[in-house]
């Protein structure tokens, strides 16, 4: 995967995207990471990138022309353009389901915007707007790192295990069960028996039950929509039959 980045702070991404997991998936040729700062192709002489919004109002915006530009040097590098995310808090909510389709692209460009915003035409040039959430940022950057930190690791081979990211909170549905490792009894605190118990059916299904309860518990709204099966849907009847104060 060719992932781009259009952003006025390539320093940002530095030392994320060179450690850990990102960092061996790059060492590993399964993605390729370039960063371009857009500033370096404004036509203003003072160099800038930003200007006041017409009809007045607080902030400045980020002009249509230097993205545009750089934008166009980097899709003149690639055959197939691909995705352009623009990093906007009007955008889609990001969740794993939004990561999962990413990770289905041969090439992801982001762009990351600061000031106040975008001028609107820049809007004209990406193919999804995408959020990290209700709440604002100083800019792109993070959310950027945030999005392909997700996406990246749902890539066939990134992982050592393929079986992790099957597994992770919200690739199915539903939050993670609980989940220990040695030594099976610390300062009074035990593992389960039915993990030591080597029954790989019991171990399932105290999993399921185990991720249903803290959905139901945590989350309760990311069940309203999903399709249980009928052994699921009778593990939840009897969870909320359990715990009557949790909310429906």
């Amino acid at each position: 995967m060719q992932i781009d980045i259009l952003s006025l702070f390539p320093e940002m991404f530095a030392g994320p995207l060179h450690t850990s997991m990102i960092g061996n998936a790059v060492e590993n040729g399964k993605i390729n990471v370039d960063v371009t700062n857009f500033r370096d192709f404004t036509t203003d002489k003072h160099n800038h990138v930003d200007d006041y919004p017409y009809g007045g109002g607080a902030g400045m915006l980020l002009q249509p022309q230097p993205i545009f530009d750089a934008l166009a040097a980097v899709q003149a590098k690639h055959p197939q353009p691909g995705r352009v995310i623009l990093l906007d808090p009007a955008g889609v909510q990001f969740d794993q389901h939004v990561a999962e389709d990413f990770a289905k692209e041969d090439h992801l460009t982001f762009i990351c915007g600061h000031y106040e915003g975008y001028d609107e035409r820049i809007r004209s040039l990406v193919t999804d707007e995408v959020s990290l959430g209700d709440y604002v940022l100083t800019g792109g950057e993070l959310g950027a790192m945030v999005m392909i930190d997700a996406t990246v690791r749902l890539i066939p081979g990134v992982l050592g295990n393929a079986e992790s990211a099957p597994g992770d909170s919200f690739s199915s549905g539903l939050l993670e069960y609980p989940q220990y490792t040695r030594p099976a009894d610390f300062r009074g605190m035990k593992v389960p028996d039915v993990l030591l118990s080597g029954d790989h059916g019991k171990v399932d299904d105290w999993r399921l039950e185990q991720a249903l309860k803290r959905t139901y518990e945590r989350r309760p709204d990311l069940l309203k929509e999903l399709a249980l099966s009928g052994k699921a849907r009778q593990m939840l009847a009897d969870i909320k039959a359990d715990q009557q104060g949790y909310p429906e």
